[in-house]
């Protein structure tokens, strides 16, 4: 035996009206919607029907608010289809209410009044003919229906809100102009409050667009691009931020659909690359939720979403083209966007190589001004060793660039995939070490001989000691990571955690070698590694070596260890009692 489902309408009333909206300030443009819908479905059948919404809110204590349209109306009949039925959608589209062409629907939209209104009552004749009819509901979930020719003379309908105790606020005039202001400023019908008109007529991005985006976004945008999407009816303006933003901040876009607000913190309306752009448009098709405050994440907004990407793109391939001095300051504000679209897009790309400074051994300046002078950008993917090499590089003549920072490494790999494997090559410490020249091999045997006796303390900080001859010969040391021996290292730590079977596969990859993780490459050219050939104590030897290690790691600016800290405090504890000791 078949049931039909039992609907308790004072919980869905409370779902509705309490669950599905985020605020009750969303009745406003809810009665809005209700009231444009009904003006678009008359001037369906009429064309030259008047449009005017006049709303009249509460002026004391125990008022009401009434908001009145001169759309197309209800009948008797539609009443209780439309306001009284829920989930009846084929019903409304045979009686010429459905979706497509109006901002809402009848019936749940009203419904939103409930938020801030304990009865409703509504009075309507219709444009089809028939007598008025009066509609009222409270929030319990009752309503009745009557037939009253007397109640409205004029075609259209009157909706009048008796507020709750405490909501009364919400209707009171300052508020309701806001409101009204805010969602229905751009509608294409007349709206009075009282006698005065708060809507514009059109859109007033098309007058000013600069003006209106420093209206909007409270500062005045770096730049104003006209956006359009004819399939969706999507026109409007992507205004560019004027100043940096974090690349994981929330897109704010306004948007407005059929020239009603939807909200003005929507997301998805771009890629997530331009999170330095905020638009303003309107749309014709765009899809929202159910609660119509934000939009459907479906196909037609993400086709919308890469066209307007693409709109945003063009632009800046333009200002590349006509305006370098504003492309360079574009890229200071915004530059980890641009970035991000340099990886996938070759104009964006060439873009980013002419114009954005990179930190070189020859001071900032762009990839393209780099390669003019190397050849092929040799690149760092790390700041610290960067920070550490560049010095050293630069004293041997050999360029290196930085590309430790968000996007570069791609931006590189990018370069060579377009322009060949002699665009840009990553380069190994090992490689600036080979550079370096050997010491005089005297002071080479002496120095080695030396660091013989601080074995026990470099292989403490799992390092070995290599001398070189090179400049800055104010660095007297050079802490530079083994690659190769670290990732042995890794793995034999791996292994000894590992089940039997897997630590022998990852024993075999670490074999044979037992090369430190670390190399200290002392600077013969640095008169305090000079003086260490001269020491005869073997505590003091190990004392400076110890030193020496410690402040080339701190120079790499790498992570300390306990044992490194250890190391810095003994260090300098033990050097400041050898000066307290030998002043005395």
């Amino acid at each position: 035996m078949a049931h039909t489902f039992g609907v308790d309408l004072r919980g869905i009333i409370d779902l509705l009206s309490h669950h599905l909206y985020s605020s009750p300030r969303v009745y406003a443009r809810e009665l809005l919607q209700n009231a444009v819908d009904a003006i678009t479905a008359r001037r369906a059948l009429q064309p030259d029907a008047p449009g005017e919404v006049v709303i009249e809110p509460i002026e004391s204590a125990g008022g009401t608010l009434r908001i009145s349209d001169t759309g197309i109306g209800l009948t008797e009949r539609e009443v209780h289809d439309l306001l009284s039925t829920l989930g009846r959608t084929s019903k409304r589209d045979d009686l010429g209410f459905a979706r497509q062409g109006f901002l809402g629907q009848f019936g749940v939209g009203l419904l939103s009044a409930f938020l801030v209104a304990e009865r409703i009552s509504l009075t309507s004749r219709s444009a089809r003919g028939g007598p008025a009819v009066r509609w009222t509901a409270d929030a319990t979930g009752s309503y009745e229906v009557e037939v009253d020719d007397s109640a409205r003379a004029e075609v259209g309908t009157t909706i009048e809100l008796v507020p709750h105790r405490d909501s009364e606020h919400w209707l009171e005039k300052d508020v309701v102009r806001a409101l009204v202001t805010e969602y229905g400023e751009l509608l294409p019908v007349t709206v009075r409050i009282d006698h005065e008109v708060v809507t514009l007529g059109e859109l007033p991005w098309l007058d000013d667009a600069a003006a209106y985006g420093e209206r909007v976004l409270g500062v005045a945008p770096f730049d104003a691009i006209p956006v359009e999407v004819p399939a969706v009816g999507l026109r409007g303006v992507a205004y560019v931020l004027p100043r940096g933003v974090h690349p994981g901040a929330r897109q704010s876009h306004r948007v407005y659909l059929k020239r009603m607000l939807v909200g003005d913190a929507i997301e998805g309306l771009l890629p997530e690359w331009a999170y330095f752009v905020r638009c303003v448009v309107d749309s014709t098709s765009l899809r929202p939720t159910a609660s119509r405050e934000s939009l459907y994440q479906d196909e037609t907004l993400l086709a919308v979403r890469e066209e307007l990407g693409r709109q945003v793109r063009d632009w800046l391939v333009r200002l590349d083209a006509t305006s370098p001095e504003r492309t360079r300051a574009l890229l200071d504000a915004h530059h980890l966007g641009i970035k991000s679209l340099a990886r996938v897009d070759d104009d964006m790309l060439r873009l980013v190589e002419r114009w954005l400074p990179f930190e070189t051994t020859d001071g900032p300046q762009s990839l393209r001004q780099f390669r003019r002078r190397h050849g092929t950008v040799a690149y760092v993917p790390d700041v610290d060793e960067f920070r550490q090499l560049a010095p050293v590089a630069h004293a041997q003549g050999m360029g290196l660039v930085d590309a430790g920072y968000a996007y570069d490494v791609e931006i590189m790999e990018r370069l060579v995939a377009l322009d060949g494997p002699t665009a840009a090559r990553r380069v190994a410490p090992g490689e600036v070490l080979a550079a370096l020249d050997d010491p005089d091999p005297e002071l080479d045997r002496a120095l080695r001989t030396r660091l013989d006796q601080a074995r026990e303390v470099l292989e403490r900080h799992d390092c070995e000691a290599v001398p070189r001859d090179f400049d800055p010969g104010s660095l007297p040391a050079l802490l530079v990571t083994n690659v190769e021996a670290e990732r042995r290292r890794d793995a034999k730590q791996t292994g000894e955690d590992a089940d039997p079977l897997w630590a022998e596969l990852l024993g075999s990859l670490a074999e044979p070698s037992s090369d430190a993780a670390q190399r200290l490459v002392l600077n013969c050219r640095n008169p305090l590694v000079r003086r260490l050939t001269q020491l005869n104590d073997p505590a003091l030897v190990e004392l400076t070596v110890e030193s020496l290690y410690v402040h080339a790691l701190l120079q790499a600016r790498r992570p300390m260890r306990p044992k490194d800290t250890a190391a810095l405090n003994r260090s300098f504890l033990e050097l400041l009692d050898r000066a307290v000791g030998e002043d005395r």
